[in-house]
């Protein structure tokens, strides 16, 4: 009886065995398909091939879950899917920019404008002492334009022609650039 145990626990091993060596073959089998597939979802080749990695990886670790009877590769593209899908969402959660002023300033501001430094908080006020010296015609809509609004909202609150406000916020950024030129 004991013997017979032995042989069967033997007999499964080598079937486990050679069913990975299978399962194995079959996935190194569409590799280059699934790097294909990752090229279209990612658009870069260094992330395609980061993708494939991790894909490989989550496949072969959960490779006892794969029952005989389904799809193969498209258990395994549906791996890779949920892989991109999960690493988008953990990129879009990390670039969230949550504002806890008052007024939500920080929201019209680039996310990389140096503001939370001090270097960034004085070179801010330089420039806002820099645009408040502008005459009016220009400081106005310029001063819109980096609020956030398009030409035509900034033509109809000032009530000025499109071309002119244009014109205006152009010599603005021109001035700003001469007067802060040794600011970099």
């Amino acid at each position: 009886m004991e013997r017979a145990m032995c042989f069967l626990s033997i007999t499964y091993d080598y079937l486990c065995l050679m069913s990975s060596k299978t399962f194995q073959t079959k996935l190194l089998a569409i590799q280059d398909n699934l790097l294909n597939f990752a090229y279209l979802l990612t658009s870069s080749r260094d992330d395609a091939y980061d993708l494939l990695q991790d894909t490989t990886l989550k496949v072969l670790d959960n490779e006892d879950k794969y029952v005989d009877n389904v799809n193969f590769k498209g258990w395994v593209f549906t791996i890779m899917r949920n892989i991109f899908i999960n690493n988008y969402r953990k990129m879009v959660r990390a670039n969230t920019v949550v504002d806890t002023t008052d007024d939500l300033y920080h929201l019209s501001l680039p996310q990389n404008s140096g503001f939370e430094t001090p270097e960034g908080a004085l070179a801010t006020k330089e420039i806002h002492a820099v645009l408040d010296s502008f005459e009016d015609d220009l400081r106005v809509p310029f001063s819109m334009h980096l609020a956030g609004y398009k030409y035509q909202e900034i033509s109809d609150a000032v009530g000025l022609p499109l071309g002119t406000i244009k014109s205006r916020i152009f010599f603005a950024r021109k001035r700003l650039q001469a007067e802060l030129r040794d600011f970099r």
